[in-house]
């Protein structure tokens, strides 16, 4: 009875010995996209952003087409919006400016990109899906509600982000409590332009 109870115990001992060695599994490593970076000088100090070249190709073409071109350049971040104190958004661009601004590009949903409207994302402006055209917002906290939504009725395309901040969030919160205008805007617009707008000096890629 001893011995067969000392066979068990160097038994249990084997296996939990065999179970130590053995390796743990290897972490899978997430999934890594191209990108491009672009740099914002702007009155307020720098901002640097990651466009996703490869996951949403159309939108970050477009953007680049303005920044090469320079039609961003002497441009303004002129609309800051608070959702909360610390959540909402910063909006520049050409503001339709028929000198800077490009023909509208196709629709991006974060759907089919698997990019999502979070803190320091990058996203173009827009009023229906494929409007999008020389306009854009930098987001200050998560914004799920701004993502596509199959599900909901009407409108459920949300705004195509296509980039993140990854240097020069402290300039873009900065921005966002920037004193607005009680008067200027039109409809949705009123009450948040900025009352002294942001001047985008220069955009342009960085090396």
């Amino acid at each position: 009875m001893i011995a067969r109870l000392a066979t068990a115990a160097l038994l249990c001992l084997a296996a939990a010995s065999a179970i130590a060695q053995t390796p743990s599994p290897t972490p899978v490593a997430a999934p890594q996209y191209a990108t491009v970076q672009v740099s914002f000088q702007t009155s307020a100090g720098t901002i640097v952003l990651a466009l996703e070249k490869e996951r949403a190709p159309v939108t970050t073409a477009n953007f680049l087409r303005y920044v090469d071109q320079k039609k961003l350049d002497g441009m303004t971040f002129y609309r800051t919006v608070k959702v909360t104190p610390t959540i909402g958004f910063i909006q520049g661009g050409t503001r339709n400016d028929p000198k800077r601004t490009l023909p509208p590009i196709k629709h991006e949903p974060s759907s089919s990109t698997g990019i999502h409207n979070l803190d320091g994302t990058i996203a173009m402006a827009r009023n229906a899906p494929g409007t999008a055209a020389g306009d854009f917002f930098i987001l200050v906290g998560d914004e799920p509600t701004m993502d596509a939504d199959p599900k909901a009725t009407g409108d459920n395309q949300g705004f195509a982000a296509f980039g993140h901040v990854v240097e020069g969030m402290d300039v873009v919160r900065q921005i966002m409590d920037a004193a607005t205008s009680p008067t200027q805007g039109v409809g949705v617009m009123k009450g948040s332009m900025i009352a002294a707008p942001i001047r985008i000096i220069a955009a342009k890629r960085v090396n």
